[in-house]
Order: structure tokens, then C-alpha cells, then sequence
């Protein structure tokens, strides 16, 4: 990607936003408010997010996850019979359409799931099953603390299905292992807590707290090495701060924290309600056995930027930048455009930021690449004309002097 040609939204400018990390989403261009918790991501935020979908998706693939999609329209028949129609109606965006029948955007996928397996699952030998899909979510909710908690989001959700209640506790275990590894693979700092099935139903839920400066949760979690272990306010059971792990021994420490993530056994919850239904080894029905499993895509990205960003802009864990190397020419002309365009080319056009505009000056184009985390920086200048080597700086700082030809197999 040439700069020149680029639709980049990063600004120098202080944003007034609810936290810092709020401010750095803004000015790093990542998204753009267009009206209370509603948010577009720009091409730079869509690049990240459409990287962390790929990183997530291969964990889910690896464990057997199948994709589906479901639409986010639904019509209120399925939400009725599963009597979360009047439950979720709080925060459940309704509309009618023209035959006076009413609908509602999606808030969650249960019904769904289970209409698109009804009739087509028949047996308890046509499961276990995991399906999953990455798509919009809607609640009317109050928006607050920029990408956290907002009116339209992208969740993961996976749906497992059993037939048996000894399936669902492999299953549940397996995808909250999975969720570990993605977390953690993110570079992330989280805790798991015990939590409230609310109006998902089922019998028990976790939840996956990242640790941040400002978030919407109040975290107690355990600072014993390895040790996940977490409570929140809503489920502390008299633990706080400074209290020993239950699980470990080692002491608690409170933080602020977002959700990055939710399982939940939800039993026969919805396949009771609707009547979901496999023949068993005798022959004779009996009920879906059903887990859910959700990650905000959004909101992960917030956390991502939030533990990991410095004074300078954001940083990113491997593979999730919105580019992998920034070209910087200190000017753009003769022997060093030449030199830049066949980098360009040689790293791949769509992963190499190429700083060809001559109305930046060499400042702005550092510091824009540091504002957008962009992990390597090759800088053609003055010691290149003369040696034919090019500076090649890491985002921590880090500085070496190596041939044009070797950038490729550094950076790569």
C-alpha cells in the first residue's frame, strides 16, 4: 500500500474520548464514532480486525468448529418459543414489516442455531457437532468506553451440540482451552471468573476479564504465576483484594478489566423449549444437549490496544498489525524511489506501507508509523546511498544496518 494512495484517519490531534486507550483508537484511525455506541472501523481497524478473525477462526477450526452463517434478521416466532422473546426485549432492537409481522435483530444466536440443526440432526450419532460463525450482533444497550460496549458489535459465537451432558463438559473444556490459546497468543493479560447465565440460561459460565487501566469490570484476580483464577463484584463470594487464591494460594489483586469472552453450559435449555430432539441409543428421543461459546471481536481489539500501546501509539502482538513493515524513504526520489518500490514490491504491496508522499515530512512519517504499531521501519537514506545498506528499526527501538536483498527475510 502506497501511503499516497492510502485512506489512513490518524490524527496528532487529543481527542476527547473517555480514556486514553479511547483517545489512541481515535487518533490511530482505527475507528470513527458516526453516533452514540455506533462505530465504523476504518481500513487501517478493519485490517486488525479482519486479523484477529483469522487467528480466532484457526483455533476453532483446529477443535473441529465447523462455520455456519445465520441471519441477523429473525422473526419473533423462534424468540417466543424459546421464551426469550419478553426477557431480552430491554435490549432488543424490534421491527415489523410489511405483512404487520414482527422481527428482531439478533442479540445472540440460539434460536438460530437450533432452527438451522432441527429436522437435519436426527440421531445421537450425528453428534457431537460445533458450529460456529463470526457476524453482527445488535442490543440496545448503553454504549460507553468506546469499542467495549456498543449498539452493533462482531461476535464469534459457537454453538456445541450433544448427546449427552458428559459431552458437553469435553466440549466446554476443549473450547475454553482453545480460548486460552487465542488470549494468550494475543499477548493478553486475563483472568477467568465464575459468572452469571443471566438471560443465556444453562447451568454455569465463565468469563474471560482482560486486565486494563479503565474498563467496565471491577476484577479480583490472582497473582500467583499461571494461576487464572478471577472474581468480579457480581460474583466475589466475599474475596477481594489481598485475599488468597482459592485455587493457588497466591494473593489477589484488584484491576479494572473488559470482557473478552463467554462460555456457558446451557443444557437443555433452548432444545427443551423448542423442541430439539435426537433419538437415543434406545430409540427413544430425548433432548439436545447445547454449550455457546462468545468472543467480542471489538472489544478484544480495545484490550489488545489497551495492554499493549505506549506513548509513542500502538503495539501489536505478532501477525495482528494493520502492516507488517513501513517503507520510509527520506526522500522520495532517484536512486532511493527506485530502491523503495522494488522493497515494496519484494515485501508484498498489501502488507508494506510505502511512504511516498512528499507532503510528509521524515518526522511525520516516523511518528505515523509508530502511532500505528507498524513493527519494522526501513529507512532508505543518506547511509544507504552510500553503502547500499538500509537502517532497519524494530518498534521497540531496536536498530541494525542490512543489505536491501536481506529485508525481506527479516521482516517477513
Amino acid at each position: 500500500m502506497r501511503r499516497s494512495d492510502a485512506f489512513l484517519c490518524t490524527s496528532r490531534e487529543e481527542t476527547d474520548h473517555e480514556s486514553e486507550t479511547v483517545r489512541l483508537v481515535h487518533r490511530a484511525g482505527l475507528a470513527r464514532q458516526l453516533g452514540s455506541g455506533l462505530y465504523a472501523l476504518a481500513p487501517v481497524g478493519q485490517r486488525v480486525r479482519a486479523k484477529v478473525i483469522d487467528h480466532i477462526e484457526a483455533e476453532m477450526d483446529a477443535i473441529g468448529g465447523q462455520q455456519v452463517s445465520l441471519p441477523s434478521l429473525n422473526g419473533d416466532d423462534i424468540w417466543r418459543q424459546s421464551g426469550r422473546w419478553e426477557s431480552f426485549e430491554g435490549e432488543m432492537f424490534t421491527v415489523e414489516n410489511r405483512e404487520g409481522r414482527q422481527l428482531c435483530l439478533a442479540p445472540s444466536h440460539e434460536e438460530g442455531i437450533v432452527s438451522l440443526v432441527d429436522g437435519a440432526v436426527r440421531s445421537y450419532d450425528d453428534l457431537p457437532l460445533l458450529l460456529y460463525q463470526v457476524t453482527r450482533k445488535y442490543r440496545d444497550d448503553h454504549p460507553r468506553n468506546g469499542l467495549v460496549r456498543t449498539k452493533e458489535f462482531t461476535m464469534k459465537d459457537a454453538y456445541s451440540l450433544h448427546a449427552s451432558r458428559e459431552s458437553l463438559e469435553e466440549h466446554y473444556e476443549r473450547i475454553r482451552a482453545a480460548y486460552v490459546r487465542i488470549f494468550e497468543n494475543l499477548g493478553l493479560e486475563f483472568a477467568i471468573t465464575a459468572a452469571e447465565n443471566e438471560v443465556m440460561g444453562g447451568s454455569a459460565s465463565a468469563e474471560f476479564q482482560a486486565l486494563v487501566e479503565t474498563g467496565s469490570e471491577t476484577l479480583h484476580h490472582c497473582t500467583g504465576t499461571g494461576c487464572r483464577f478471577g472474581v468480579t463484584d457480581d460474583t466475589s463470594g466475599g474475596l477481594s483484594a489481598g485475599d488468597s487464591c482459592p485455587e493457588c494460594g497466591g494473593e489477589l489483586t484488584a484491576s479494572a478489566a473488559i470482557e473478552l469472552g463467554h462460555v456457558f453450559k446451557l443444557g437443555t435449555r433452548y432444545s427443551e423449549a423448542m423442541g430439539l430432539t435426537v433419538d437415543g441409543p434406545d430409540g427413544t428421543e430425548q433432548a439436545v444437549v447445547m454449550g455457546s461459546y462468545g468472543i467480542g471481536i471489538e472489544r478484544l481489539i480495545q484490550a489488545v490496544v489497551a495492554q499493549h500501546a505506549d506513548s509513542d501509539g500502538c503495539r501489536w502482538p505478532d501477525g495482528i498489525a494493520p502492516f507488517s513493515v513501513a517503507i520510509v524513504p527520506l526522500a522520495y526520489e532517484g536512486e532511493v524511489r527506485a530502491a523503495a518500490d522494488r522493497l515494496h514490491e519484494a515485501c508484498g504491496s498489501d502488507e508494506a506501507l510505502l511512504f511516498d508522499d512528499g507532503s510528509q515530512h521524515i518526522g511525520e512519517r516516523f511518528a505515523e508509523s509508530d502511532l500505528l504499531g507498524i513493527p519494522w521501519k526501513v529507512v532508505l537514506g543518506n547511509h544507504f546511498r552510500e553503502t547500499g545498506e538500509v537502517e532497519l528499526e524494530t518498534r521497540d527501538g531496536e536498530t541494525r544496518y542490512v543489505a536491501l536483498e536481506e529485508v525481506t527475510g527479516i521482516v517477513s
